[in-house]
């Protein structure tokens, strides 16, 4: 008998098959499409929603859904550091396909971490288990700006290798490439390690505005070379992670951040972007004018409010509060259909969690969340089924 993720894929894979003959909505496509994106997944219904298309069902996919909280992707990573895993292309293909696998999600994300590239160009790191990546010498000075060169691919011949792999494996899954916004890496480097008020960085964005911009330029040059890198090798989509940027108010973003997250996102125009942060219901719509075709929404905002805020033009993507799938099924069953709903105000919608799937995260309600979403707010599951 086929596990419950596999009936989900087919089914899914049965109705992709019904796009065609389907009633267009007020489809406004994004931008260019790259070769990449017009290859075996492009009607996938993740691209199309993210093109703001007619979809077949709402498509579905979780942030840090290769890892953590999966069996499978612990008993892999023993004995390998999560950053030399990072640069190992079968450990990053198999760890990537691992959720694809068994929850029959409608795409893949790059396994990696938002500081790989500043490893890649030299700079001093280390992730620590429990604590997150630690820069050994803070930056702190014009002086720090000669350690950070410009990446090229000969950097990172893992992540084009680990691409390619992952694109012939995916077939009509589409690969979401991976990469963290100036802002935030920024703040990593500065602070020399995660941070809950950002008072380092803030101290330099405010006291020298002048290395503050010399400082996100650069960042600004190696996160887009980063997600060149993966579009070329084949990736359907981009996600700029700006995990931080939501310490920030909306005038001082507009001004000292948005700009260089704005040029990243319009050197990879060729597929669809996805920009997300955590806390940012108050930079929803400058995110959306940075360049995003659909804007990543945590669960703090209802969708319906995000799309108001946003404004027209753009897809959302969210924002199931992850905590939510430690409730019972009746409650999280309840939960989904409301942001299915709340998604319909949106000119395209991609289910997801506000955050990361979280470490003590049980893979079956990530599954039974997969099975909801895809049966829609007409199927039986939607009743908590």
């Amino acid at each position: 008998m086929p596990r419950a993720s596999d009936r989900t894929r087919e089914a899914r894979q049965s109705e992709r098959g019904t796009i065609a003959g389907m009633t267009p909505v007020d489809a406004r496509p994004a931008g260019p499409t790259s070769a990449a994106a017009r290859g075996p997944a492009h009607d996938s219904a993740f691209l199309r929603a993210c093109r703001r298309e007619a979809v077949p069902h709402t498509p579905v996919w979780f942030m840090r859904q290769a890892g953590r909280a999966l069996p499978e992707y612990r008993k892999l990573r023993e004995g390998n550091e999560m950053l030399d895993a990072c640069a190992t292309p079968d450990l990053v293909t198999e760890i990537t396909l691992q959720p694809v696998r068994r929850y029959g999600v409608d795409a893949a994300i790059f396994f990696s971490d938002i500081v790989v590239p500043l490893k890649a160009v030299g700079v001093d790191l280390d992730i620590v288990p429990g604590v997150g990546p630690v820069v050994a010498q803070p930056f702190r000075s014009a002086a720090d700006l000669d350690r950070l060169p410009a990446l090229t691919p000969a950097d990172v011949p893992y992540i084009t290798e680990a691409v390619r792999n992952l694109v012939a494996e995916l077939g009509s899954t589409p690969l979401i490439g991976f990469a963290g916004a100036p802002f935030t890496l920024a703040s990593y480097l500065v602070e020399g390690g995660p941070s809950k008020n950002h008072a380092a960085t803030k101290a330099l964005m405010y006291g020298d505005p002048a290395l503050w911009q010399s400082l996100l330029d650069r960042l600004a040059t190696i996160t887009l070379a980063f997600l060149r890198v993966q579009v070329d090798a084949g990736a359907s989509a981009v996600q700029l992670f700006d995990s931080w940027v939501g310490a920030l108010p909306a005038a001082d973003y507009r001004e000292l951040v948005s700009p260089h997250s704005a040029r990243v996102l319009a050197g990879v125009s060729d597929v669809p972007r996805i920009h997300f942060g955590v806390g940012t219901g108050e930079l929803l719509h400058d995110m959306g004018q940075a360049g995003a075709d659909v804007v990543g929404v945590d669960w703090r905002v209802p969708l319906s409010d995000a799309v108001r805020r946003i404004g027209p033009g753009r897809a959302v993507q969210g924002n199931l509060d992850p905590t939510l799938v430690f409730a019972p099924r009746e409650v999280v069953a309840r939960k989904v259909r409301e942001t299915l709903i709340e998604g319909q105000a949106a000119e395209g919608h991609v289910f997801n969690l506000g955050h990361g799937v979280l470490p003590d995260t049980d893979p079956d309600a990530l599954l039974h969340v997969v099975e909801l979403v895809h049966a829609g707010l007409e199927g039986p599951a939607a009743e908590g089924g």
